[in-house]
């Protein structure tokens, strides 16, 4: 509308409502620092998730008050309350019956009384006696009758939950013939089910006449299954919780409450529910302790909220192979955690969309893991770490002003010297020109006015990385300096420097080469040895791949050779201390890298007397050199031996 103003700026309301809930790159650079510090690629990955980027909850926090709530369920009460009440109410019903008696004084009486003195002292058993007992106390028959009607209303309440609305007054021989009806149908229905045939027009026939008594309303067939085999699952983990005894007294009371037909049915029931759902535990008890007798439906919904629990905690884990948030039941969360609990896992579920959606992370058989994407961001982090400790001289170093056919152009240009060959630079040289005599046409060129296009020779080199593997880089705090020093040197070389070609080879007990996504996810060799013999010979392979590059080999350890392979069968063989074998064959390979007349350099992590011997021999044998540098500085020392080494080849 006309007049209408409108003025925008910087939200300064709270927290921006339209931010997304967690920064993706962010996330991603957490991650590579863990890498970078040593950390296990695939843990820190699943650890992003599990205790929840920018201090907001993670699948700990809630897994955590999940074992909580479980902890605290399993002290909510006794589960034998069904057998205590039922003790219970029998006790009343004989004493008023008793009352009744003492105060007749004919022979039926006594007979009465002596059939009360010898009723067995298992509850279930008693009940089953006094079925045909004859009642002398109205008080006393109506007390017994609440024994079978309260059992039979609490189990089949708690397994057809629309009891509780349709048809609660089971007793009733209306109420038990349709409920009788309703269980024959549904025994029906899902034999036809297990037999693979086709239930839609029976199922809808089967809601038409029995939906009463499901809420619910299931849409098919497998909503029904699922509805009632949790709950009857819930039952059957109630009799597994029990005692012999107890489980002997509970069944006994609901078989005599239920009759001998809808017994036969649920048992049916529970036989064609098991078959179908296999997977819900139905074996399983559970050791519930607690000053509270729990009725049947309180015991069952107890058991109940422990097994979804338990599936919700195995969601939460994410143990299994191939698991994704998408497994979690948001809708359970909600359930059993709250709702604020169902917004964390969605927001965490957003976030492993997102990673997924903008190529930083994709999944394999293992699960989640880095993409060349963000192995490339993971290589430069490393990269300018190491830039950001060297102080070796100038950062361009490296560059070398010569021109010819295999010149390369950097972008910057010089003053013209006498014998440069390199291509003049037009535009900066007429800009000086003008500068100097102003605008003019023509353009008077003088000689001070001429720049030069710098060029970088393509001098290409064949590197072979060779980095230790063994257990002790890990334990003494290397392991997380190699992978960072690696990883820079990999970068460096990949965006700077692409003619040359790196071949990064780890080494433990034996060798084998690594991409960068390897060396990134790589975990510690927990076998002994420390093969150098077979890496150089892998490092040797990959320089003859290479004629015609500048042969380098770099090797950063920390112990001295303990393993070489068998020349018979070409196993690894380990040996402390090191055998004289083991030195001659990884002197062998020196040798041989030597007369290809590759440039051997060692780093040297440690102060073992051992590894400084053998290094300074190797050292003086090829005509490298060896460096000593601390953990924290391998990345320099590296990086600065590769690009001076470059420079001098230029």
């Amino acid at each position: 509308m006309a007049g209408n103003r409108f003025r925008y700026g910087q939200w300064r309301g709270g927290p921006d409502p339209l931010a997304p809930p967690y920064d993706v790159r962010e996330a991603v650079d957490a991650v590579g620092a863990e890498v970078l510090a040593g950390g296990s690629l695939r843990e820190t990955l699943r650890d992003l998730l599990r205790r929840g980027p920018n201090g907001r909850r993670g699948l700990d926090e809630l897994a955590a008050r999940a074992r909580r709530m479980r902890r605290e369920a399993l002290r909510r009460g006794d589960l034998d309350g069904a057998v205590t009440r039922s003790q219970a109410l029998l006790d009343q019903a004989l004493a008023a019956e008793r009352d009744e008696l003492r105060g007749r004084e004919d022979d039926a009486a006594r007979f009465a009384e002596t059939v009360l003195d010898n009723l067995p002292r298992s509850t279930a058993r008693a009940v089953q006696e006094l079925s045909g007992y004859q009642w002398a106390s109205k008080e006393a028959r109506r007390t017994y009758q609440q024994i079978l009607d309260g059992l039979r209303d609490d189990v089949l309440g708690q397994r057809f939950a629309g009891l509780r609305d349709a048809v609660r007054a089971t007793a009733d021989p209306a109420a038990q013939q349709r409920l009788g009806e309703m269980m024959h149908d549904l025994n029906d229905l899902l034999a036809r089910h297990a037999r693979s045939e086709d239930t839609g027009d029976a199922f809808a026939e089967f809601m038409r006449r029995h939906g009463e008594f499901f809420p619910e309303q299931p849409k098919d067939v497998d909503e029904l299954i699922d509805v009632l085999a949790r709950r009857a699952a819930a039952g059957e983990r109630l009799m597994r919780s029990l005692s012999d005894r107890q489980r002997e007294e509970l069944a006994g009371l609901m078989q005599q409450s239920l009759g001998e037909q809808l017994a036969g049915e649920m048992s049916q029931l529970d036989a064609h529910l098991r078959a179908l759902r296999p997977d819900l535990g139905w074996g399983r008890g559970e050791r519930v302790r607690g000053e509270q007798p729990l009725g049947y439906g309180e015991a069952t919904g107890v058991l109940d909220e422990i097994a979804e629990l338990d599936d919700l905690l195995d969601q939460l884990d994410q143990e299994h192979p191939g698991a994704t948030l998408d497994d979690v039941d948001v809708e359970a969360v909600a359930r059993t955690l709250g709702r604020d609990a169902a917004d964390d896992v969605r927001r965490l579920r957003e976030l492993e969309r997102e990673l997924r959606r903008q190529g930083w992370v994709t999944r394999d058989a293992e699960g989640l893991t880095l993409s060349p994407k963000a192995l490339r961001r993971l290589g430069g982090t490393a990269l300018r770490r190491v830039f950001a400790d060297l102080t070796a001289g100038p950062r361009g170093q490296h560059d070398l002003r010569s021109a010819g056919a295999a010149g390369e152009v950097s972008g910057a240009s010089r003053p013209w010297e006498y014998g440069d060959e390199q291509p003049l630079d037009v535009v900066r040289t007429l800009t000086r020109a003008v500068r100097r005599a102003g605008p003019s046409v023509p353009v008077q060129l003088a000689v001070e006015d001429f720049e030069v296009v710098e060029t970088e020779r393509r001098a290409s080199a064949a590197v072979a990385l060779c980095v230790d593997l063994s257990y002790s880089m890990i334990s003494q705090g290397r392991w997380g300096p190699m992978k960072q020093t690696a990883l820079a040197l990999s970068h460096l070389m990949a965006t700077r420097f692409p003619q040359d070609a790196l071949q990064i080879i780890g080494f433990g007990r034996e060798a084998m080469p690594l991409t960068q996504h390897e060396l990134a996810a790589v975990e510690p060799d927990m076998e002994q040895g420390t093969n150098l013999q077979h890496a150089l010979r892998l490092a040797g392979r990959h320089l003859r791949r290479h004629p015609d590059a500048e042969p380098v080999v770099l090797v950063v350890t920390d112990g001295e050779p303990t393993a070489h392979l068998d020349p018979d069968d070409g196993e690894a063989y380990f040996h402390w201390p090191p055998l004289p074998e083991t030195i001659e064959a990884t002197i062998r390979e020196v040798d041989r890298l030597a007369r290809y007349r590759a440039t051997l350099n060692l780093f040297m992590l440690g102060d073992d007397p051992g590894l400084r011997r053998f290094v300074d021999a190797v050292a003086r044998r090829s005509k490298g050199r060896m460096f000593t540098p601390d953990p924290d500085d391998l990345g320099e020392y590296v990086v600065s031996d590769y690009l001076r080494s470059r420079q001098r080849r230029r």
